[in-house]
């Protein structure tokens, strides 16, 4: 059995742009061509991308995927260390749920409210380890600094902001909007101008590689995705196409 690239692409939630340059780089080449020069993929190209994705969701540059794959390492290992993520994002899901429980129930009643009550399972330090595998060391401190500085209302501004701006994004998605029309790139400058408020205005790459980040994660893309699927992969196209035109390094 196989598929086209354009159905692999609908169901992995990327895009045959994508696909491609994985081929492109050597990572993910297509079972065969057709007459008309389409791509066609078979399962063991599926599993292939399933483990680029996987490691793409781990953190992992996809230089870095390359030499992976092409050592042969353990699957098993992979999925091993991808369950562990998942049931890490599954504890802290189910804290933020009790979490909002209890606030509800205590609003109802007119009891008063507990801050560890109120914040267990939203605390960005997380996903530190993860942050300095990717950014540096530095660029966490930096970060985690900014954040504690806000104090809750500012907290609350700032995610505040990201949820109108991705809104918007599934809005202009859903409307047929280009990536690289002024709508969309009139949100994707909305959306950096949202980022450099924690670090001043952030690089090409950075920006190129977070829309990556959030077609590839999907604790990012849900964040979109919630708005129409497809729409990460849309943030994604219309960030680069800004970062390209607009951004240095």
């Amino acid at each position: 059995m196989e598929w086209s690239i354009q159905e692999i692409a609908r169901k992995a939630g990327t895009t045959s742009r994508t696909l491609r340059h994985y081929g492109d780089l050597g990572l993910l080449a297509p079972s065969r061509l057709g007459s008309n020069g389409y791509r066609y993929y078979d399962q063991d190209a599926l599993v292939r991308l399933q483990r680029i994705l996987l490691l793409r969701e781990l953190g992992l540059s996809l230089p870095a995927i390359k030499g992976v794959l092409e050592g042969q390492r353990d699957t098993a290992v992979a999925l091993r260390a991808h369950l562990r993520l998942l049931e890490q994002e599954q504890a802290r899901i189910g804290r933020q749920i009790a979490s909002v429980r209890t606030t509800l129930h205590k609003t109802q009643e007119g009891r008063e409210l507990m801050a560890e009550e109120v914040f267990d399972g939203f605390d960005h330090t997380a996903h530190e380890r993860e942050v300095t595998e990717r950014w540096g060391r530095e660029a966490y401190e930096e970060g985690d600094r900014w954040w504690r500085s806000l104090g809750e209302a500012g907290k609350k501004a700032f995610l505040g902001e990201h949820e109108v701006i991705a809104r918007d994004w599934g809005r202009a998605r859903e409307t047929g909007a280009e990536a690289g029309g002024e709508r969309a790139q009139e949100i994707a400058r909305r959306h950096c101008a949202w980022l450099s408020s924690s670090s001043g205005e952030p690089s090409r790459s950075y920006v190129i590689g977070l829309g990556e980040m959030y077609v590839a994660d999907p604790r990012f893309g849900k964040n979109y995705d919630r708005y129409g699927d497809g729409t990460a992969a849309f943030v994604r196209d219309a960030l680069t196409i800004y970062a390209e035109r607009r951004l240095s390094d």
